[in-house]
């Protein structure tokens, strides 16, 4: 493993002394986090969702109603992905920084549960979550684990158990609205911290990437780590433009143990 230059190693204690002296510490992540455990981010050149397909033809809530089998068409590779990937060392990271104490809570982009099978309790999903399903004719909700298991291995679309209308996964599409309860819980976290870490995130996709910008116009520090720059690096106390499945390690390592 190649080590850090000195300028990441002085970023990197940097950041565990902001992080040990805070005392409401949050975290804000995107799709960079879980690009480790083997699932697509969306903006990345060549390799981002965005780049092969058009979202608003493919992952919006007009598609989904008027033709759903093209968005399961399109969603399956990637529920495949998800429903096979597990948590990389960034998220058990994560997850042991909350055990200790040293985070509050969990702001994710992602619906792809890593947070939770890492061990994370507090986390709010404001892009929605792949854990359920809700029906579009009677709203009943159902696990994912039934349904979208022979969804990825057969491609049968869901179809609901009681009513026999197609299931849609619980995740926010394009022309669908935030889950309100968890952009809510996620503005109080983001105006009452002291401290914000961005991680995996571009900050591209309003209004969550508006929290980082609650938190600091508030008096809270700032932390980015993300490979690609974003709006608010010229505000962060600390820019790591690194792999997060090393950096989120390192820091932690530091936080706990020195």
């Amino acid at each position: 493993m190649t080590p850090f230059s000195s300028q990441i190693l002085e970023s990197i204690e940097y950041a565990a002394e902001l992080l040990r002296k805070a005392h409401h510490a949050i975290v804000l992540t995107g799709a960079g986090l879980s690009t480790p455990s083997g699932i697509p981010d969306f903006r990345s050149e060549g390799t981002g969702l965005w780049s092969r397909d058009e979202p608003l033809e493919v992952a919006s809530l007009l598609t989904f109603r008027t033709h759903p089998e093209s968005f399961y068409r399109w969603f399956r590779p990637l529920a495949g992905q998800i429903f096979n990937a597990k948590p990389n060392a960034a998220h058990f990271a994560l997850a042991e920084l909350e055990a200790h104490g040293r985070l509050h809570a969990i702001l994710t982009q992602n619906i792809d549960m890593l947070h939770q099978k890492a061990g994370s309790k507090r986390v709010f999903e404001l892009h929605g979550t792949l854990r359920t399903l809700s029906c579009t004719q009677c709203y009943q909700q159902f696990g994912y684990e039934n349904h979208l298991a022979q969804f990825v291995t057969e491609g049968k679309i869901p179809y609901c158990p009681a009513c026999g209308a197609i299931l849609k996964p619980d995740i926010i599409l394009f022309g669908e609205q935030l889950p309100y309860k968890a952009v809510m819980d996620a503005q109080y976290e983001a105006r009452n911290c002291d401290l914000i870490i961005v991680i995996g995130s571009s900050l591209e996709v309003m209004p969550v990437a508006g929290l980082p910008m609650q938190a600091i116009d508030r008096g809270a520090h700032l932390i980015i780590i993300n490979n690609s720059p974003t709006y608010l690096n010229v505000r962060a106390d600390v820019v790591l433009p690194e792999d997060v499945a090393r950096i989120i390690p390192a820091v932690a390592e530091r936080v706990l143990h020195d």
